[in-house]
């Protein structure tokens, strides 16, 4: 993995650029992984409705690298060292950020909550088809999910910020890193919370949409 900080000022807003950025992060075969995963999401989004229509030709830049720029905003000791906690992707949907991040990182537990059944089943043979034997996916709602504490929880598109913190709390700890990529609405959201809330967050400017942002813990 030779990820690090990106410090261009320019936008991932071509596939070309997006797929250069997510090799950064990727391990020797990590691009083969996705490019395993882009066959699969293609095919099955003529069945179902994971992804839009005009975003199946900027897969890399609207999803991809959307995705993979999480690990931006995360403790690099969480993707360096053996850690038994996982990285908790809420709502994960058609795989983003979470499936993404388990191609990425194999070694890393990732832990997909995903309640749509027919989604449970597509998550379920992508990590089957990228050999992610550490990936799980739980089709369940997180409300009657067992607890267990995350190291990273995620969230792309799951809930309004106040309700997200009120039913991930029981899977965070101290040491839990929050990364929600917000869209446009990450600042907005951020200042509708109490004080003792906005105080633990901040707001980080996204790399693929450059009037969108993630919102992190500090």
């Amino acid at each position: 993995m030779t990820g690090s900080r990106w410090i261009s000022t320019d936008l991932l807003d071509s596939e070309e650029m997006a797929r250069a950025y997510v090799a950064r992060w990727a391990d020797g075969v990590g691009m083969e992984r996705l490019e395993v995963f882009a066959a699969l999401l293609l095919e099955e989004n003529q069945r179902q409705n994971l992804i839009s229509k005009p975003s199946e030709r900027q897969l890399w830049s609207r999803h991809f690298a959307d995705s993979a720029q999480l690990l931006e905003h995360v403790p690099r000791e969480t993707l360096t060292k053996p850690v038994e906690e996982p990285w908790l992707d809420l709502g994960t949907g058609a795989g983003f950020p979470g499936l993404v991040i388990a191609a990425l990182h194999p070694n890393l537990p990732v832990v997909l909550v995903e309640s749509r059944a027919r989604r449970v089943e597509f998550l379920q043979n992508c990590a089957q088809a990228m050999g992610l034997t550490k990936c799980r996916v739980l089709g369940e709602r997180l409300e009657v999910i067992k607890p267990f504490p995350a190291r990273v929880i995620s969230a792309r598109a799951f809930a309004p910020l106040d309700k997200l913190l009120s039913l991930s709390a029981p899977f965070s700890t101290k040491a839990t890193r929050y990364v929600l990529p917000k869209g446009r609405s990450a600042a907005h959201e951020l200042t509708q919370q109490k004080p003792s809330i906005r105080k633990m967050f901040h707001v980080e400017h996204s790399l693929t949409d450059r009037d969108a942002g993630i919102i992190v813990s500090q």
